[in-house]
């Protein structure tokens, strides 16, 4: 077997048929925890369990352009037999999403943040230290009254509020795998700095933190300077020439542009442009996210492990063909029957890997130069304007 049928055997990895083999980076026991969680708890065996509604949810992430019923259907997300109209109900589902809540979701994120995001790759340092990066985005909601009166708005020039509630986002990234440790999301009114303040004790030590500048403040800076061990930050006024080359450092500021990388990878390549999030309650909305960023984590882990496997940085994998890549073999999965045939998909969807490769071409030098006017006719400042 090469070592690319062996690294990214999607067929293990997500295999919404038999939910005891789900992932060998996501341990069963996770997911467990994960639904010890959940409020509504039942033994009773529905048609969507529990588990299996949290791999919706996930799903849900990969496939934005698809109705969450149709979602289920194609991922054939059932516990009896092959899903359809006649076994899911368009109802069911929101209520089996409703049962879940958000809880389980957060947890299995903040999980796999933790025990992904602080991983050392080869040559992914400077100077001994790990990067990472806190930035914050907005995502829109639909516009109902529930969803306005929780997340509230902004204000436009003319005092009218902007067309949709938002939701703010807040996350910790490494910049040299992408994935994000952590995250907080809130109404649009809270502070992005407060929200920052609450995972700055998961900033590993060794490392130094990427801010912009609408993060500074001393309470929070100095308290990640206080707590754990070589934890050091930067932001655009702070350059320690004493210690490290100048040059090295605004080269390595310059990273911090990766979390808005992460950012656009989750509003353009997985929610593709989309003006809203597709909940339109305010637990499905936070449940809604969380998935969003377990999604992206598990791509971002996926697209690590075979950059490694290729001898390549984490960040050389291009998201938006790793993001098809691992839908399509969701569908392939859930669809192969008879299950003999996966191995055969699988190892034609394996051939296009390489396209995976960002490239990386020279950038040509284009000087600044001064362009003529548009306007081949001389304009007469003092004229009357036309009635």
């Amino acid at each position: 077997m090469s070592v690319q049928q062996d690294l990214l055997d999607l067929g293990d990895l997500f295999n919404f048929c038999d939910l005891s083999t789900f992932t060998q980076n996501i341990p069963i026991e996770w997911v467990a925890s994960a639904l010890d969680l959940s409020s509504q708890a039942t033994i009773r065996r529905r048609r969507l369990p529990a588990d299996q509604v949290l791999w919706l949810v996930l799903g849900m992430a990969l496939f934005r352009d698809e109705p969450v019923h149709e979602v289920a259907r194609r991922l054939n997300i059932c516990a009896q037999g092959l899903a359809s109209d006649h076994l899911l109900a368009r109802s069911g589902v929101t209520e089996a999403r409703k049962r879940l809540g958000a809880d389980p979701v957060e947890w299995l994120f903040r999980k796999t943040g933790t025990q992904w995001g602080a991983q050392r790759y080869d040559d992914d340092a400077w100077h001994d230290l790990q990067v990472f990066a806190v930035g914050g985005a907005l995502l829109r909601t639909p516009d109902t009254p529930e969803l306005r009166d929780h997340f509230g708005s902004g204000n436009t020039p003319s005092e009218r509020q902007t067309p949709f509630p938002m939701l703010r986002l807040v996350a910790l990234m490494n910049v040299r795998s992408h994935v994000i440790l952590d995250a907080q999301l809130s109404p649009y009114r809270r502070s992005e700095m407060r929200l920052a303040d609450e995972f700055l004790q998961q900033i590993p030590d060794y490392s130094v933190t990427l801010f912009d500048k609408g993060f500074w403040g001393a309470e929070l800076l100095s308290s990640l300077s206080r707590s754990g061990t070589h934890r050091h930050w930067l932001i655009p006024a702070k350059l320690p020439a004493e210690t490290y080359n100048t040059k090295a450092v605004a080269k390595l500021y310059q990273e911090r542009w990766e979390i808005e990388l992460g950012f656009r990878d989750i509003k353009s390549s997985m929610q593709q442009n989309a003006m809203t999030l597709r909940s339109k309650k305010v637990e499905l909305i936070y449940q809604e996210v969380w998935g969003l960023l377990l999604a992206y984590n598990v791509i971002r882990r996926e697209a690590s492990q075979a950059a490694v496997a290729f001898g390549r940085a984490p960040s050389d994998i291009r998201f938006k063909p790793a993001c098809q890549y691992i839908a399509v073999q969701l569908i392939v999965m859930a669809a192969a029957n008879p299950i003999s045939a996966t191995g055969r998909r699988l190892a034609e969807l394996r051939a296009g890997i390489g396209g995976l490769f960002l490239d990386h071409r020279p950038r040509p030098s284009r000087p600044r130069t001064v362009k003529i006017s548009k306007n081949r006719f001389p304009v007469d400042r003092k004229a009357a304007p036309l009635k």
